[in-house]
């Protein structure tokens, strides 16, 4: 069984942005007297938060949902990049990988 990855993924953007686990559980709407615990629990592993309060902390740490299901580091950092992208460019980059992996199973 592999392992949550949401946990290491949480505590990874939010020391990034420099907040606390209080602060950022208040901007993402919590309570101000449970945020801290509340977001301990879900750096921790013991609680998984819904899909809506995980969508509104990605937003407060300015990464995409996907991010925090990403299992190693280089999808991490693609899903993050991807995402800044237009989206004339996220169709773009996607015509080039389709092409290269048609490529390289043809060889």
């Amino acid at each position: 069984m592999q392992k949550n990855p949401l946990p290491e993924r949480l505590r990874e953007a939010r020391k990034k942005v420099g907040l606390s686990q209080k602060e950022l559980g208040v901007r993402a709407g919590m309570d101000e007297g449970s945020a801290s615990g509340r977001m301990n629990h879900y750096e921790q592993g013991r609680h998984v938060p819904d899909i809506e309060t995980l969508r509104k902390i990605a937003k407060v740490l300015n990464v995409p949902l996907s991010y925090f299901f990403c299992e190693d580091e280089m999808s991490a950092e693609l899903v993050c990049l991807f995402e800044k992208l237009n989206e004339k460019e996220k169709a773009q980059l996607i015509a080039i990988l389709r092409d290269d992996t048609h490529k390289s199973f043809k060889e």
